[in-house]
């Protein structure tokens, strides 16, 4: 399946499969954002070996295919934070990925990594003509969070943006987008250069205990580690079924037109990234060659390049029907990971075993996030990852879970398309 990430990486050599026995300290299982930051944080805290596994490249997963938007917050609400958690947890949480935002800039600008960072913010799009949505998650978040979120009016988001879909926005300035894939190729290069080991084309076979430590089989070697962390994401490795059973592998869809030159402009007449107010939103941005990355939807299943295209064309001339005639050069799919509390999977599940998923298509802060926790609990004792604890390994319900994903989904859609069409009429 062709990604627009994909072919326009940097030129990143393949690092070699793992050959032979290994000994380390800590072996992480997944080669996305979650383990690249495990093995980044640790190797930052002065630890030595560690060993990264990867079954495919790096980044093949939801971690080198998303949107490319970096703000803080989880998939969960904020509000739902504050009633589960009370305001110190809830605001503790949220403060952590807004650190992971800053972290992800500061290893951007030290390490040199070319992943083309958009400093222009990120829009949150009035879908409906009831403000009140904005009005309150930027008195929520003013209040209870310290974050401020900038107003803007409907006339003037018309002029950022060129259409008349939207009723006004919020815009989160501390935000911005980049290539993740070129971000995450980055991380594995840092991982290289301080002495980590990254093996792709590793696909780790099997995982067991030997005495007090354990290893990890791959098809023509093996690890023997002090610690292992499971970060697999949506690409379920399969070597502890409750792990595997509290998530689920959901599909997002993402599509990239031509090059539009000026005629972007006709588009958007800002740099930020936008998402929208529905539960089913859109989100898209202008990437620096004057293409629209367009993304959205979330179905069980992994559709076909042909079918992203069909389907995500129609909901972009929803909002912009000058784009009628664009072509489509890139269309792809891939498998987020997703619990049903809707929050990510972080911290300790037996000695030595440490977990870093789900992270529910809102990902790019919150692994970063993660990678920092289980760094600091491996390497320093620290205890922080203990505030996930309420939002631990709950089943998935697979099969049956699937099919309520899907439903689920198709009601919002359901009830957004109703409320909008009634304010149309109204």
């Amino acid at each position: 399946m062709r990604s627009y990430y994909l072919e326009t990486a940097s030129d990143h050599a393949a690092q070699a499969a793992l050959s032979g026995p290994v000994d380390a300290r800590v072996c992480v299982i997944g080669g996305g954002l979650a383990g690249l930051n495990t093995a980044l944080g640790l190797l930052e805290r002065g630890m030595r070996d560690i060993v990264v596994l990867e079954a495919g490249r790096v980044g093949h997963g939801a971690s080198g295919r998303n949107g490319g938007f970096v703000f803080g917050g989880f998939s969960r609400g904020e509000d739902a934070l504050l009633r589960e958690l009370g305001p110190d947890r809830a605001r503790d949480l949220y403060g952590g990925t807004l650190q992971a935002v800053e972290l992800i800039r500061r290893r951007i600008h030290t390490h040199r990594i070319d992943c083309q960072p958009v400093e222009a913010g990120v829009i949150w799009a009035n879908w409906f003509q009831d403000e009140r949505v904005l009005r309150e998650r930027q008195q929520l978040l003013a209040d209870s969070f310290g974050v401020q979120w900038d107003w803007i009016a409907r006339d003037e988001l018309r002029e950022q943006l060129r259409t008349d879909r939207y009723h006004g926005g919020l815009m989160e300035g501390r935000g911005f987008h980049f290539h993740p894939l070129r971000y995450v190729q980055g991380l594995a290069d840092q991982i290289a250069g301080q002495g980590g080991h990254v093996h792709e084309y590793c696909p780790a076979l099997s995982l067991k205990r030997v005495g007090s430590r354990w290893q990890v089989d791959t098809p023509d070697g093996c690890v023997v580690a002090d610690e292992v962390v499971l970060a697999c994401g949506g690409y379920l490795a399969g070597l502890r079924r409750v792990v595997d059973a509290a998530v689920m592998p959901i599909a997002t869809y993402v599509m990239v037109t031509d090059p539009l030159g000026a005629r972007l402009g006709s588009v958007m007449n800002t740099r930020a990234a936008v998402y929208d107010t529905r539960f089913a939103f859109d989100y898209y941005r202008p990437l620096p060659d004057t293409r629209l990355l367009w993304g959205g939807r979330i179905s069980v299943l992994d559709r076909s390049p042909a079918d992203v295209e069909r389907l995500l064309r129609r909901d972009l001339l929803k909002v912009y029907q000058q784009l009628h005639d664009v072509g489509i050069e890139y269309a792809w799919s891939g498998l987020m990971s997703y619990a049903r509390h809707q929050m990510p999977q972080i911290g300790r599940i037996e000695d030595g075993l440490w977990l870093a998923q789900a992270f529910g298509g809102h990902g790019v802060a919150p692994t970063t996030f993660a990678g920092e926790l289980v760094a600091a609990a491996i390497a320093e004792n620290d205890t922080r990852w203990r505030e996930f604890s309420d939002y631990g390994l709950v089943s998935a319900l697979k099969p049956a879970g699937f099919i309520g994903a899907q439903l689920t989904y198709w009601w919002h859609q359901a009830r957004d398309a109703w409320k909008a069409g009634r304010e149309r009429s109204g």
